[in-house]
């Protein structure tokens, strides 16, 4: 195994580039070393971990890092499967730094074990991103036509759409190539804005990379199965194939993928409307699950995905099979949340449509729908009108008299103007600072009732996320990172100390993983046995731990959560410990007591909370 972290810093600026090495147990990976990297050189860091190419199930994570446009702070962003032919350059990281002075491609080839090859592109982006198949795909069209027979074995590319160039929520999109043919397998790293980052800070709009192996990976089978015989009384395969049993099919729901198993599940948690379903009775909500998710949403899901079996993988060898697809459409269940049912939108055909179109301009698919819900309901309500927002028509925004498929249809043609719109700056529509900043702007225009409508997490002067879409506490948490799963999600009340403290345990969870570029969905057996694998393998098991919470308290103490600024912030609160006590009945003493805190004084007791919860992340994310 490698005993150094090889990282390839490129200048697009000057096209200057150098390989440095960094010693395995000073860093261990993408996450540790791109935080030291991006603290010196503000650059954009992609790589993989120490696992990659490994038998290790989800070891080919490709992790990016670096601070973030939208969130306003150091970030991590992740993408499946393309970490197997980054593993081909030789490298484990790759630093971007300075700014192309013109919109170009990155290539990077690595053939027999000879010098990276390194060069950019310039291009006529516009143009591009009008062509073909637009936006996103017309640029990875555009990149293989130009670049694939350079290359002795199959590359991989990244590319950026117009939202990376008009907006701070731009991903990054990237498909597995098969039999010389782009898949529609779409993989993103779309949380936090990190394709804006690229495309604005760093001039690079696509990067092609790949090579030919040469390294000796870990690849014994026979090892490996021991030490999880040893763990779980379980060889390797079926110890995952257990640990992934959600995102290929669950018999206990008789469907499978994040979209089929949360849908089913979920019931008066459903979050619809722009979250207005939280001020819906339960029975109203339980009926709205019923009718629109379960009978129609859910059934076409599991009618064209689950029983045909259109599942894949993101490109590398996984019995997860998590990529779920319909045709040319991918299914997971936050970017058929937001712009789905938090758009008012409850029939596929409809939600494919805009899901595409959002992904056509290369939008973090969670953050605009967050957006659009909430410029949605500001146009039912009449506090924007049809000409400050571009569009042609108002929304259909409430339960009753909801016409399932026609509405639906008639919110995804408007959610689509509304795209456009922001990526045309139409009408008022300048999202180039962001959604909070636009807010705020909003708001000194038509009042803070506006801004009171949109739910959203925010740090520093302009960051602002778009929550993961559960309806619990954790998810407005003042973590230093938001919008992934680094804090407690589950819906069980916690004391809001205690779940900061569960949060900070989360986190560090999952830098274990992020760190070691293994995929989340794998965690049922990665969380604890990859640091014995580093003992295993390296002898540096606690060397790795306490990297970890080094890493968690460093990212930690740049932590400039803000608090809730959105009254729909502190009704998504009050409304859950609510539901826990009338509908789930629970009685716990500390539970009553904050409800009854919240209806006496919600502003008041909001602030409480939020500190409380900040209290426990503080004090279990010491350095020291």
């Amino acid at each position: 195994m490698i005993s150094t972290i090889r990282v390839l810093q490129v200048n697009v600026n000057t096209s200057f580039y150098r390989t440095d090495r960094y010693k395995v147990g000073d860093f261990f990976g993408p996450v540790d070393l791109g935080l030291h990297l991006s603290g010196k050189l503000n650059s954009l860091n992609i790589g993989v971990g120490l696992f990659a190419g490994s038998i290790l199930p989800g070891s080919n994570r490709l992790i990016f890092s670096g601070f973030s446009p939208c969130w306003g702070g150091f970030y991590i962003s992740s993408m499946g499967g393309a970490g197997l032919e980054f593993n081909n350059l030789g490298i484990n990281l790759l630093s971007i730094i300075g700014k192309a002075p013109t919109p170009s491609i990155l290539y990077l080839n690595r053939n027999h074990g000879e010098e990276i090859q390194v060069e950019l592109f310039p291009i006529q982006i516009a143009d591009i991103w009008q062509s073909g198949r637009k936006g996103v795909y017309s640029l990875m069209d555009y990149v293989y036509q130009e670049f694939a027979d350079k290359y002795s074995s199959t590359p991989r590319i990244l590319a950026t759409g117009p939202a990376a160039s008009a907006t701070d929520m731009g991903g990054i999109c990237s498909v597995p190539i098969r039999d010389n043919k782009l898949t529609n397998v779409d993989t993103w790293a779309g949380r936090g804005g990190l394709g804006s980052k690229l495309f604005q800070e760093h001039g690079i709009a696509a990067i092609i990379y790949g090579g030919t192996h040469l390294e000796e990976d870990f690849r014994d089978r026979t090892v490996a199965n021991k030490w999880f015989k040893d763990k779980y009384d379980q060889i390797l395969a079926v110890k995952d194939f257990e640990a992934t049993t959600k995102y290929r099919f669950d018999p206990k729901f008789q469907t499978g993928g994040t979209l089929g198993v949360n849908y089913a599940n979920v019931a008066g948690r459903l979050l619809a409307f722009n979250y207005k379903s939280i001020y819906y009775k339960e029975e109203e909500r339980l009926d709205l699950h019923q009718k629109f998710i379960i009978d129609h949403y859910l059934k076409q899901f599991n009618e064209e995905t689950i029983i045909t079996k259109q599942q894949k993988t993101c490109g590398e060898p996984c019995s997860a099979l998590c990529k779920k697809l319909n045709g040319e459409f991918k299914k997971d269940y936050e970017p058929y949340q937001t712009l789905g049912p938090l758009c008012g939108i409850f029939d596929q055909r409809s939600a494919e449509k805009l899901v595409h179109h959002a992904d056509i301009l290369g939008f973090d698919a969670i953050s605009a729908g967050g957006v659009l819900s909430w410029l949605m309901e500001c146009l039912d309500e009449g506090l924007l009108s049809m000409e400050e927002a571009g569009v042609t028509a108002k929304p259909v925004f409430d339960f009753p008299n909801f016409d399932l498929i026609n509405d639906s249809a008639k919110n995804a043609d408007i959610g689509i103007e509304l795209l456009d719109s922001i990526i045309q700056n139409r009408g008022i529509l300048n999202f180039s600072e962001g959604a909070r900043k636009f807010g705020r702007k909003l708001t000194r225009l038509k009042g803070k009732q506006v801004l009171d409508k949109f739910l959203y997490i925010a740090f520093a002067r302009k960051g602002w996320m778009v929550p993961n879409q559960y309806w619990t506490p954790g998810v407005l948490s003042p973590m230093a990172i938001m919008g992934k799963y680094y804090m407690y999600y589950g819906n069980e009340f916690f004391r809001p100390r205690d779940l900061g403290i569960l949060s900070a345990e989360r986190f560090q969870a999952e830098l274990v993983m992020d760190n070691l570029g293994v995929c989340r969905f794998h965690r049922g057996w990665a969380e604890e046995m990859l640091p014995e694998i580093m003992d295993k393998i390296y002898n540096l098991k606690d060397e790795f731990l306490h990297n970890i919470n080094m890493t968690a308290s460093r990212i930690n103490s740049r932590n400039a959560g803000v608090f809730w600024e959105s009254e729909r912030n502190l009704d998504f609160i009050l409304s859950f410990l609510k539901r826990k006590v009338e509908v789930d009945k629970a009685d716990d003493p500390q539970l009553l007591h904050w409800l009854k805190r919240f209806e006496e004084n919600k502003a008041e007791a909001a602030l409480d909370f939020w500190y409380e919860i900040h209290k426990g992340i503080q004090e279990s994310l010491k350095e020291f």
